[in-house]
């Protein structure tokens, strides 16, 4: 399977601290190595199930949680939602690894705070830039995923979308809202749209406020629930 190259650099700061979880040790152990030889990454931790998720995230306090989607006793999706819940905690954000890029739990798992998702055979550039990217607070869809995505909650939509939500927004901001759900960087965005990448990150800013939304990922979810993108366009 051909891989989506995703763009991603190291700063300055501390380093990001990462969990995996998987119930296959080679997948942890790999993706371990290859993120622990990042000068800006380090593993705080790793788990082969999704039931030890919440203990391990109070420990380790990690910024990003790589999740497998699919784990025989608690799931990717099930587990992201108990992190969600967590109180007196900063949420770190999480990455779903799957082997299927149509996943039907795609959905779901943005719903339930997933920022993004990562398949399983992706590069190990991929990998570490995917890590820098999600941490960063940017949302990690692949155009693969984002076209299934689309289409697969159009089928499944079983009620007309609720359109008054986008209410507050400008025209400016609608047409951010719409980028920013086909997983355009605030670079590419910028360029589109002829606005300065600072002008976009002000305008995501708004849109984040407005709509009571915690990140851009849930601003995808808002933009297809809302009907504002929808699989004919």
């Amino acid at each position: 399977m051909t891989s989506h190259q995703i763009s991603g650099e190291p700063g300055d700061e501390a380093p990001i601290r990462v969990v995996i979880v998987d119930d296959q040790a080679m997948v942890r152990q790999g993706f371990g190595a290859l993120l622990d030889a990042q000068a800006d990454i380090t593993v705080v931790g790793s788990a082969e199930d999704g039931s030890e998720v919440v203990d391990l995230t109070r420990r380790t306090q990690p910024d990003v949680i790589l999740m497998d989607i699919r784990m025989p006793r608690l799931n990717g999706l099930d587990a992201t939602r108990a992190v969600k819940a967590m109180p007196g905690l900063v949420h770190p954000r999480i990455i779903m690894l799957t082997t299927f890029d149509a996943d039907e739990y795609v959905f779901a798992a943005l719903r339930a705070g997933a920022s993004g998702f990562l398949l399983k055979d992706s590069t190990a550039e991929d990998l570490v830039a995917a890590v820098r990217i999600v941490a960063a607070g940017e949302a990690l869809l692949a155009p693969s995923i984002t076209s299934k995505l689309i289409a697969d909650y159009a089928q499944r939509a079983s009620a007309p979308p609720d359109t008054s939500v986008l209410a507050p927004l400008t025209e400016r901001e609608l047409d951010v809202m719409k980028r920013v759900a086909t997983a355009l960087s605030n670079a590419e965005i910028a360029a589109e749209l002829f606005l300065s990448e600072q002008t976009v990150k002000t305008h995501v800013s708004r849109i984040l406020a407005k709509l009571g939304l915690r990140d851009r990922t849930q601003i995808v979810v808002a933009a297809y629930e809302s009907g504002l993108v929808n699989a004919s366009r």
